[in-house]
């Protein structure tokens, strides 16, 4: 198993932003050394109905890190979300920064690329994102040193990002009282999501955790923030030593019985695209709806 650089001496302060829609938590993470900060999982507003997208959740973050004084270094995304729209590019452009995903982005894009019948104008390599992240890659975010982790299952470009004793963990584990996340989009594979689970629990106990979606189970209020202790203890699925076999089994069978996200098809879009929405012949924004294809 690879060996990270973990440093739990840094300590960064973490803003959350719950977007009520989506149930997504997207964090604005500042250096403690510095005036830097990286954004991590942003969210696009959109409704879908009417064909309208907005930008209130993006501008809020925008008011906030210019409020505060702060230098945006990254707009980091844990994967490619099938349940919200990115707000990356529009972010950048207001603010700067780089876009940054796991370098398996090329599999989600080669595979949805087929599935939304994507013509040659459609880029797979990735070149979409400023940084595509190998398992163990260092970036900056002031003086702060970050690292990416590998952790697919969920999908297969899935990573959880650590930036001094603070993990960003996406969609690769929830609360203890949620368990997990599901592994039967296209890619995804509940053994890998156990193996990559084990790793984030490899982590130091004390590391505290940062989910990307919280949606309360059983009525108690939304929560995003737990350790990796309390996750090795009391998660649901994973906890108290569950066995890699138990999981698999259990995934497999919740899994079957989950509805599709209701924001999967533009969001797939979107998001290969690094948050861009694609566009007709004509150049106006369209999204594409395929048949009988997920």
């Amino acid at each position: 198993m690879m060996t990270y650089p973990v440093d739990m001496q840094i300590k960064p302060e973490v803003s959350a932003h719950f977007d009520e829609a989506t149930n997504t938590i997207t964090y604005i993470v500042k250096d403690p050394a510095s005036n830097h900060c990286a954004i991590v999982d942003s969210v696009m507003d959109i409704d879908y109905a009417a064909g309208r997208i907005t930008y209130e959740h993006a501008d809020a973050l925008i008011a906030e890190i210019k409020e505060r004084g702060l230098t945006l270094d990254w707009i980091i995304e844990t994967h490619v979300h099938a349940d919200h729209l990115s707000a990356a590019p529009y972010l950048q452009e207001r603010l700067g920064g780089k876009i940054g995903v796991g370098d398996k982005i090329l599999v989600v894009q080669e595979t949805f690329g087929k599935v939304f019948n994507e013509g040659t104008e459609f880029q797979r390599d990735g070149s979409q994102f400023d940084a595509l992240f190998k398992d163990g890659d260092t970036y900056m975010v002031g003086e702060m040193s970050c690292f990416a982790m590998f952790t697919p299952g969920h999908t297969p470009a899935c990573m959880v990002h650590v930036m001094g004793d603070a993990a960003f963990a996406g969609d690769t584990l929830f609360m203890p009282d949620g368990g997990s996340a599901r592994a039967d989009f296209p890619g995804g594979d509940a053994g890998q999501l156990y193996d990559s689970i084990q790793k984030v629990l490899a982590l130091p106990d004390e590391m505290r955790l940062f989910m990307c979606h919280d949606y309360g189970p059983g009525g108690r209020a939304i929560a995003w923030e737990t350790t990796v202790g309390e996750e090795k203890r009391d998660n649901i699925h994973v906890g108290g030593g569950k066995t890699r076999a138990e999981f698999i089994k259990f995934r497999t069978e919740r899994d079957a019985q989950l509805d599709m996200p209701k924001l999967i098809l533009p969001s797939l879009q979107v998001n290969m695209r690094a948050g861009d929405v694609p566009k007709d012949a004509d150049g106006n924004p369209m999204l594409k709806v395929p048949v009988n294809a997920i």
